[in-house]
């Protein structure tokens, strides 16, 4: 639930508020960046917001998942903001973001939205998107291996062990019998092709057939 100040909801319930979004941005090395799609600067939280970065809101996701709140963020490269080369340097990787919305005439009422860190950022034709994670974002990532039927590995890397000039122009779609027959690499194969499936739970024994759990041996 928000915190919304009464003087910013009354304003926003008359239709008064003039609205706008900030940006605050930390960097992992202590650099603090401000943005907002206003005209002209606003001070949030300390951080003068700068007008004119051409930063705007993207896309965002609903509530699927723990890493429900994801959204993106666009805006141009200048080198008074977001450079190519720090983008390139990776300084802006894990930078933790917070999304405000605020009455322009009087920044000190708004109410922050939105807080998550700073997943991927990729330069496109003179600008950047960069894509923010929610704040269970990291409840979703896998940590280690994973078991199942399918194999983790990428065609022709090192785990997969075929070379990258032997696999040009071939796709994977990663099921055991691809591997053996069309790739002959079930030796390096990278999944589990026996691991019981969901039917496992509901299966009986029956009195014919095979009753030896379906394995590929």
């Amino acid at each position: 639930m928000r915190d919304i100040p009464e003087e910013l909801a009354a304003r926003i319930e008359s239709g008064a508020a003039m609205l706008c979004h900030a940006w605050v941005l930390r960097r992992g090395d202590g650099a603090v960046l401000g943005f907002t799609d206003h005209d002209r600067d606003l001070d949030i939280e300390g951080v003068t917001c700068r007008a004119g970065s051409g930063w705007t809101a993207g896309a965002g996701e609903g509530a699927v998942g723990l890493a429900a709140g994801g959204l993106s963020a666009s805006g141009g490269l200048d080198d008074e903001a977001i450079t190519e080369g720090d983008i390139a340097a990776g300084l802006y990787d894990g930078a933790r973001v917070e999304l405000w919305r605020a009455d322009w005439t009087e920044p000190a009422l708004r109410v922050r939205v939105w807080a998550g860190t700073l997943a991927r950022i990729r330069r496109e034709a003179g600008a950047f998107i960069a894509d923010l994670d929610g704040p269970m974002a990291a409840l979703e990532r896998v940590v280690g291996r994973t078991y199942g039927r399918t194999c983790d590995a990428v065609l022709g890397d090192g785990r997969c062990g075929l070379s990258a000039a032997g696999t040009a122009g071939r796709d994977c779609d990663k099921r055991w019998t691809t591997c053996v027959e069309s790739f002959g690499n079930g030796v390096n194969f990278q999944g589990f092709p026996d691991i019981p499936g969901d039917d496992f739970l509901t299966a009986r024994p029956v009195g014919t057939g095979r009753n030896d759990g379906g394995s590929r041996r």
